[in-house]
């Protein structure tokens, strides 16, 4: 029981998103034939999660403590995990957890700094900052979008690096295509939440432009992906294969429709939510699939 209370704060099933964009990484090196060192490739994988599992816990407490998640309406997709204010796990707790999360992937970080170098080092450091910032500046500023996309491409562009010992175009547009992809998630997720974060001061991107204009903006993140991917195989540095990531289209359509129909309604929003959170593991999966067929 307790066990699936943790889970739950940590939000087991959104970390997918970092192992999608480890894969990447991974998938990327595959791709141009460079070996895969396993053990490296695990101990990025954990690192990540535990940094991702960080992030997440500092923010349920953050959100607890400033009265966010009290007047909120919880959804499956938003409002948080509901943890604290149903009283299943101490605040105090939570944040020790994050704050230990972030020590382990920080102490994982600095074993890759010392074997590869200052470009692991800025990486490590700009994930240390904003985890730790992200519930009580980076959110409150109207950056958290753009922290999202700028996250996915570093775990990319970091995952390739330690493999490769170099950064390439491709591993910096394949950091792009996911990064993006993850924002899109955070930013249909926070209409519901729109009147409880602007009433405790939090200003998102849909706070910012308002409801109905923030569904227009909604196609803005899979036409950066897409478009991403189309010049990334147009200039040769992704295989023809990544053509396969268009077969997401229907439910980025379908999603964005079921958006601009329902953005007032928080009920109605749901399905809207689990079709892009679909779309984005959907697309970013078969990003990943592309790169493991050399020819």
């Amino acid at each position: 029981m307790l066990l699936a209370v943790w889970l739950r704060v940590i939000r087991i099933r959104f970390l997918l998103a970092s192992v999608i964009a480890v894969s990447v990484g991974l998938a990327i090196s595959w791709h141009q034939n460079s070996p895969i060192d396993p053990f490296d490739a695990v101990l990025t994988f954990t690192g990540v999660l535990v940094l991702h599992a960080s992030v997440d816990l500092l923010n349920d407490y953050w959100d607890y403590k400033r009265g966010i998640d009290t007047v909120t309406t919880r959804t499956k997709m938003s409002g948080g995990t509901g943890v604290l204010p149903e009283g299943l796990l101490k605040p105090s707790d939570v944040y020790r957890a994050g704050i230990g999360f972030l020590i382990l992937g920080s102490v994982i970080g600095f074993y890759f700094v010392f074997a590869n170098g200052i470009i692991i080092a800025a990486i490590l450091g700009f994930a240390i900052l904003s985890i730790y910032f992200y519930s009580t500046k980076i959110v409150n500023s109207g950056l958290a979008e753009f922290f999202v996309a700028v996250k996915g491409t570093m775990i990319v562009v970091g995952t390739y690096f330690i493999q490769s010992n170099q950064i390439t175009m491709e591993s910096i547009l394949g950091g792009i295509v996911v990064g993006v992809l993850s924002s899109l998630v955070l930013f249909i997720a926070s209409f519901p939440d729109h009147d409880a974060d602007k009433s405790r001061g939090r200003k998102t991107l849909v706070i910012a432009v308002g409801k109905k204009r923030a569904t227009f903006l909604f196609w803005i993140f899979p036409a950066i992906s897409y478009s991403v991917i189309l010049l990334g195989i147009s200039i040769g540095v992704f295989p023809i294969l990544s053509f396969i990531t268009l077969f997401s289209i229907p439910l980025m359509i379908k999603a964005g429709l079921s958006l601009k129909r329902n953005f007032n309604s928080v009920d109605e929003l749901v399905p809207s939510m689990s079709s892009t959170l679909m779309f984005s593991r959907i697309t970013g999966t078969l990003f990943v699939l592309s790169f493991l067929a050399r020819f």
